[in-house]
């Protein structure tokens, strides 16, 4: 049995033994030492990471079609932290975050140093790397931006342990202070909604005083990179803006691409 059958089989048991289905559509807890107690029962050899097997179904593959069959219209099953060692089944409206297929691409001079470029280890290093050398977050978000720290992990009351791939501090012209948290994925993982739910909660205890606006960031087939911004309005998260990057050498950007972009500068400044 490959392990994303393993993984599959027992959130589906998880599941099935709330009997909230099919009737009355209820959120739901479970710990850690349910994923133990179903797998024993199946007969399943555990992974050795349990946590895998929750990421997975977070950023990396849909649950199975069991579940997804028993969420109304409009709506889908999400697996949120509860806690330490606990999750909470939930429905939402989206649950994942896809790049537009037809958004515009914005070329910009690659600044990344050919030994950090040649050195990456992984997709994600790669595209944080990439991020700050280019000064991608800046141009994004229009502010001055400087990286804090990578990685900061914190405990969040009703949450457990959250993790933010890195955090940037920024300055508004007119001295407003804003807290970026960024959470970046590969091409293979996909960025979620419960990622910048954390990044909210994580923001409002560890930085109460700064504006927080989290950020995505989302590497494209092809190895362009797209940036979103989100934020939280009357308790639910939003995305509000989204950007497609293209890093290339400074002769490849034309005198018709330039055009271009003072273009739509100008109907921004109109706007």
């Amino acid at each position: 049995m490959s392990k994303q059958n393993r993984y599959e089989d027992i959130i589906e048991a998880i599941f099935r033994s709330h009997s909230i289905v099919p009737s009355g559509y209820k959120e739901f807890e479970f710990g850690r030492d349910e994923i133990e107690r179903q797998a024993k029962k199946l007969r399943i050899q555990l992974p050795k990471n349990l946590g895998d097997l929750i990421y997975s179904f977070r950023y990396r593959t849909e649950l199975p079609p069991w579940i997804r069959h028993y969420a109304p219209e409009g709506k889908q099953w999400v697996i949120r932290p509860a806690g330490r060692s606990r999750y909470r089944f939930a429905l939402v409206s989206a649950a994942r975050i896809e790049p537009h297929p037809l958004a515009p691409e914005i070329k910009i001079p690659d600044a990344t140093p050919g030994i950090i470029a040649r050195h990456s280890l992984s997709d994600e290093q790669a595209l944080l790397a990439r991020v700050r050398y280019n000064r991608l977050l800046d141009i994004f978000c229009g502010v001055a931006a400087y990286s804090l720290q990578s990685h900061l992990r914190s405990s969040v009351p009703e949450m457990g342990q959250v993790e933010t791939d890195e955090v940037y501090v920024g300055i508004h012209r007119r001295g407003a202070q804003y807290v970026f948290p960024v959470q970046a994925k590969g091409k293979k993982d996909k960025l979620s909604l419960i990622q910048i739910e954390q990044d909210l909660a994580l923001c409002k205890l560890r930085f109460p005083g700064l504006i927080c606006r989290p950020i995505g960031a989302q590497f494209l087939p092809d190895q362009g990179i797209v940036l979103f911004e989100f934020r939280e309005m009357e308790g639910v998260v939003k995305l509000i803006a989204e950007e497609h990057y293209r890093l290339v050498p400074s002769d490849q950007i034309t005198q018709e691409d330039l055009k271009a972009y003072a273009a739509l500068v100008g109907k921004d400044q109109l706007q």
